[in-house]
């Protein structure tokens, strides 16, 4: 018995030798990449001869567990590439015998150098911490098919969109920026949530981004593959909502070893409708003292979007890109608005039945060119791009009024009137951006970019008299404005410690930018000029108590210049009762910024906490005046000062295999000195806001995934009162087919149809109460099917989630 054992161990290590010998390759080289935490999949491994780096040897991607293996390699000194979006470049000699070469763990550090660079790649990953804010990876939220980039906003922590698509940071807009640039492609709704790569959310920027933003920057990066072979996903999706809905997108890659060429077409086509319910006192104006209006909207939208892009890479250290996108964007609105007046002692005075048809057509287009230069010190690194982008936004609104007594019978006949609004926008962008080693332990990093943007508008306003129209020179002009940006600005980013491992970082910046813009209105109502040099110094200091752990402060000085539509004077009245316009004489904000920073990662959780302070000069808000007719027009003024603080955090968790959690809360307070008004008692002084999201991701089973996200928006202040809470829920499932090629996919937006806007306002002169609730609840089924793909779990991801 005891000779039988040992024969059946000798025998056992035997075939268990022959095994491991047979499927060792004697001619493979193998490792595994990650990033000093946990494995990094779909990292491009290349091996180049030493003595001819344009010819590629051998390729690999890495799998889920961040391993690689290159195969039948000859004996000889190579080259070894290790690269992907996010993380420096590593280039590695490697001497191969011919025997299996195990390399071991090679860790890739992020780039966070390059606003555009940074993009989430890891699927277990949904947020990535940067040094300046966080980026969310498009990949996770499946629970925004057939949207556009405002849902997928929506669902991005400590970012809040209200109702009617106002996106804002910590209580204020953001600056937008579009692949890292500024575009004339303004209405998030002319971006297809399909179309979206990333989304990077900054909100402690440096001197090298714009100092036009007070409260952050959102930077849109769209997809674009940078993996080799022949690639293509096709997605179709149909759905409902209070009418028929419907998408479909398709995606053609190519990568060779110097060209990269990418097409991608993208569509969305929906019907929606709208209920407004409005209500206002006005105090002393006995006549029309009660006014009660409701509103009904019937609407059909389309979007095609076309996207373009070739990469050339003469060698390792060149690359040479341009990119373009195009869309059309068609909008037919038709409204209904009923509007009954009561003097003070709640009688009938007047009442008209309103209806409009706005014919809204949108042509955007963009161009950009960008150079890259890498240097045989990673540290060393230089960039140069050209953009231009046009928007032509056409609106033709043809409008009828009936007015009838309090039996409900017409008087008199119909008044028509119609407007058109023609608008032509272009913004060039001329970017140069240069860093360099000026000691072991110290970058400066320097560069240019200038912003050049012209805007035209015309509004013409007609009424119909003798079966003419006759335009109305009063409600009539030409608004053009032209804005140029030159600004320069230089970093020193410094630290104390080891490269892998520092103690001590400090970021010390200026940026300078000269600012020449003027506008006026065609028939010389309106004009401006305005032309100044001002300097943003900003600085940081952060204490790493560990890899995972580490505390920042930091001080930056922005600026919030009004946009165009801030500016442009003309009148919308096709609510003749609450007619809104711009203000060309604002005045740009000035705000001193405080923050300190705190982050720390385990195993299975992590924590962001940030508290922050804001001090602005010349807030502009929106304000509504009264008329001595009983209109309320809304526009915007530099109300006066005010001082917001407040913190900021995120926690992401994964307590279980099967589910993992991202939770997010912004919680501020305001405090007001509206000393600018006439009516400065009745703005808000004093104003307490918060919001929050929870994101959940669970996997029933193998190839399932299920998605549901919560939001909250508690009120938030006006100058004159507050908008009303808003919250929705979202669900998103996914399940994949067959051999994964395939998914299908389901998508309930508000859940439960409770996402509504509204504000109220209470002032010494008038009392408006106002809500809207669009059909926002909707379902959606999707499909998608990739194919040729050499990353096709990452492009179906990528694909199907977001369409």
């Amino acid at each position: 018995m005891k000779k039988w054992k040992q024969n059946l161990v000798a025998a056992i290590l035997l075939f268990a030798i022959s095994q491991s010998s047979f499927s060792q390759k004697t001619n493979s080289i193998n490792g595994t990449v990650s990033d000093g935490k946990m494995p990094i999949e779909f990292v491009d491994v290349v091996l180049k001869s030493v003595t001819d780096t344009t010819k590629t040897v051998a390729y690999a991607v890495t799998d889920s567990s961040g391993k690689f293996t290159l195969e039948n390699i000859h004996p000889s000194d190579y080259i070894l590439k290790f690269r992907l979006i996010g993380f420096k470049t590593i280039n590695q000699k490697i001497k191969h015998s011919g025997s299996s070469l195990s390399l071991g763990t090679i860790v890739l550090q992020e780039d966070a150098n390059l606003l555009n660079t940074v993009v989430v790649n890891s699927q277990k990953k949904q947020i990535q911490k940067t040094n300046e804010g966080f980026v969310f990876n498009a990949v996770s939220n499946i629970s925004q098919s057939g949207g556009t980039a405002i849902d997928m906003l929506k669902n991005i922590p400590t970012v809040a969109v209200d109702a009617d698509d106002a996106i804002s940071l910590r209580g204020k807009t953001p600056l937008i920026l579009i692949n890292g640039k500024n575009s004339a492609i303004t209405n998030m709704n002319q971006i297809p949530a399909s179309s979206i790569e990333s989304i990077e959310i900054i909100t402690s920027p440096t001197a090298k981004y714009d100092a036009n933003a007070e409260s952050g920057i959102i930077n849109i990066k769209l997809k674009k593959n940078n993996l080799n072979g022949l690639n293509g996903a096709i997605v179709l999706g149909g759905g409902f909502g209070s009418k028929g809905r419907m998408n479909s997108s398709v995606l053609l890659n190519n990568k060779t070893d110097k060209w990269n060429i990418g097409l991608a077409y993208d569509n969305r086509f929906a019907g929606r409708t709208k209920s407004i319910k409005g209500e206002r006192t006005n105090y002393f104006i006995d006549d029309e003292h009660l006014i009660e209006q409701n509103r009904s909207d019937q609407r059909t939208e389309g979007l095609q979007n076309l996207k373009f892009n070739v990469d050339f890479s003469p060698n390792e250290r060149n690359v040479f890109s341009f990119e373009s996108v195009g869309n059309i964007e068609s909008q037919d609105n038709g409204e209904t608005l009923k509007t009954d007046v009561f003097n003070s002692s709640n009688q009938f005075y007047s009442g008209n039945k309103r209806h409009s048809l706005e014919l809204e057509r949108s042509k955007a287009t963009e161009f950009a060119f960008n150079y890259d230069r890498k240097f045989s010190d990673d540290r060393k690194s230089l960039n140069a791009s050209i953009t231009t982008s046009y928007n032509f936004h056409r609106e033709n609104t043809n409008i009828d009024t009936d007015k009838y007594d309090e039996n409900q019978n017409l008087i008199g006949d119909t008044f028509w009137q119609r407007t058109h609004n023609y608008e032509k926008e272009n913004i060039s962008n001329a970017i140069l951006n240069y860093s360099f080693p000026i000691s072991e332990k110290s970058i400066i990093e320097t560069g240019y970019k200038g912003t050049f943007r012209f805007f035209n508008s015309d509004f013409q306003s007609a009424d119909l008299a003798n079966g003419d129209y006759v335009v109305n020179p009063l409600t009539s002009n030409i608004f053009d404005f032209n804005e140029q940006i030159n600004a320069v600005y230089g970093l020193v980013n410094l630290y104390s410690g080891s490269k892998d491992n520092p103690k001590w970082k400090y970021n010390l910046g200026l940026r300078a930018e000269q600012v020449t813009n003027n506008g006026k209105t065609e028939n010389g109502s309106d004009s401006f000029s305005n032309n100044y040099l001002k300097f943003f110094p900003s600085a940081s200091v952060q204490l790493n108590f560990q890899s995972d752990e580490f505390l920042k402060f930091g001080y930056s000085k922005r600026i919030n210049r009004p946009d165009l539509d801030d500016l442009n004077p003309f009148v919308d009245i096709t609510d003749a009762l609450n007619p809104h316009g711009g203000n060309p004489y604002l005045k740009p904000e000035i705000i001193h910024i405080v923050e300190l920073n705190y982050n720390k990662d385990w195993n299975s959780y992590s924590f962001s906490g940030n508290a922050f302070y804001r001090n602005a000069n010349n807030t502009i808000r929106q304000y509504s005046i009264l008329q001595d007719n009983g209109v309320i027009l809304l526009q915007p003024q530099n109300i006066g000062n005010t001082i917001t603080y407040g913190v900021e955090t995120i926690f992401g968790l994964k307590p279980f295999s099967f589910y993992d959690a991202n939770m997010s809360l912004t919680a501020f307070q305001q405090r007001i000195n509206a000393g600018n008004l006439e009516q400065a008692q009745d703005a808000v002084s004093n104003a307490f806001s918060w919001y929050g999201k929870l994101i959940n991701n669970f996997v029933p089973w193998k190839g399932g995934k299920l998605q549901i996200i919560g939001n909250y928006n508690s009120s938030i202040a006006t100058a004159q009162g507050k908008r009303i809470p808003i919250y929705n829920i979202d669900l998103g499932f996914q399940q994949k087919l067959g051999k994964s090629n395939a998914r299908l996919g389901l998508v309930v937006t508000d859940m439960f149809n409770t996402l509504e806007s509204g504000y109220k306002n209470n002032t010494s002169l008038f009392r408006n109460y106002r809500t809207s609730k669009s059909d926002t609840r909707a379902f959606m089924l999707t499909f998608a099917y990739t194919f040729k793909s050499d990353f096709k779990e990452k492009l179906l991801e990528n694909q199907f989630s977001t369409e």
